[in-house]
């Protein structure tokens, strides 16, 4: 029997505890779970490619799922990342209905370019919908309180890192 392989691809900066809620969820769903932290050269994020893999990483052990998971950075298009993993199943966390309009464009585009790749959206949790690692850096920067939105590893980091830019 082969695993199902699945990955759950996004720039996770920060990786949030929603994005934690989809990856435990996820492992329902799928033998092998692949993090896949996508290079996006157009924008320039909080923390460099390498951070958020160790970010990522740090709170997968943390949680004891590095037995199921996997942390890897990849550039270009998913579906071809998807296939150089012999993933199967593309993993998509939704909050609202303007998360599902974007997905839906993206898996109908993804499935025009390789049809044996389906894509399997999980609804945040309840009290998860509302979280966004844009949000999360917007209440952040102005000083509000993300601790209940992030890992305490993923605050130590942004503390540092906003102790650093000034």
């Amino acid at each position: 029997m082969t695993n199902r392989i699945g990955l759950y691809p996004g720039s996770f900066d920060p990786i949030t505890n929603g994005h934690i809620d989809i990856i435990k969820r996820s492992l329902r769903v799928v033998d092998k779970l692949v993090i896949g932290i996508a290079v996006n050269v157009g924008k320039t994020g909080l923390f460099s490619l390498k951070e958020r893999e160790k970010l990522v990483l740090s709170d997968i052990k943390n949680l004891g799922l590095e037995e199921f998971v996997e942390v890897r950075s990849f550039e270009g298009l998913l579906v071809n990342y998807a296939k150089k993993i012999d993933a199967k199943i593309i993993v998509r966390g939704l909050r609202a209905v303007t998360d599902f309009e974007y997905e839906f464009q993206m898996t109908g585009m993804n499935s025009r370019l390789d049809s044996s790749i389906e894509t399997v959206f999980l609804m945040a949790s309840e009290n998860q919908q509302f979280i966004s690692s844009r949000l999360v850096k917007e209440i952040f920067t102005f000083g509000g309180d993300i601790s209940s939105f992030v890992s305490s590893n993923v605050l130590k980091e942004m503390q540092i890192q906003k102790l650093n830019n000034k």
